[in-house]
């Protein structure tokens, strides 16, 4: 039997999936795990479309405008991709399937399918790779 903290934190992480994909129409796949210190974009939030298995850590910033050139565009992340901490990914990209962004990374355009991307602006530091639930690394 799980502690009430437990269920209260199931809870809470319930609710708020329930407010980002039916009162805001965020696309967030089921399976993904989006951190409470994350921010997703509320300005044009049917713009964010998060894939199954990933993890968006704590401080990082997804967007889907760019108010100064007065756009809105989706910003999509693939399938069992890790964003790490304080990681911003901007307006209109496109991150592929297995991709490891790292922290403090600013992604500015479309990192490829099976790579880690980092710095600022991101750059891809290493390709071919896999990785697991969650965007954990396969060795």
């Amino acid at each position: 039997m799980l502690p009430l903290r437990d269920y209260i934190r199931l809870a809470v992480c319930r609710l708020r999936y329930f407010y980002q994909t039916r009162w805001l129409k965020m696309d967030i796949h089921p399976t993904a795990l989006v951190s409470f210190g994350c921010h997703l974009d509320r300005v044009n939030p049917r713009g964010i479309h998060i894939g199954e298995e990933s993890y968006i850590a704590s401080g990082a910033r997804i967007l889907s405008h760019d108010y100064c050139l007065k756009l809105h565009a989706d910003t999509r992340i693939g399938k069992r991709c890790f964003i790490g901490a304080n990681a911003l990914v901007l307006c209109g990209v496109t991150i592929g399937d297995n991709v490891i962004v790292g922290a403090g990374s600013v992604v500015t355009k479309n990192p490829p399918n099976n790579s880690i991307v980092a710095g600022n602006p991101a750059k891809v530091i290493r390709e071919g790779i896999k990785t697991t639930k969650y965007g954990q690394l396969l060795q």
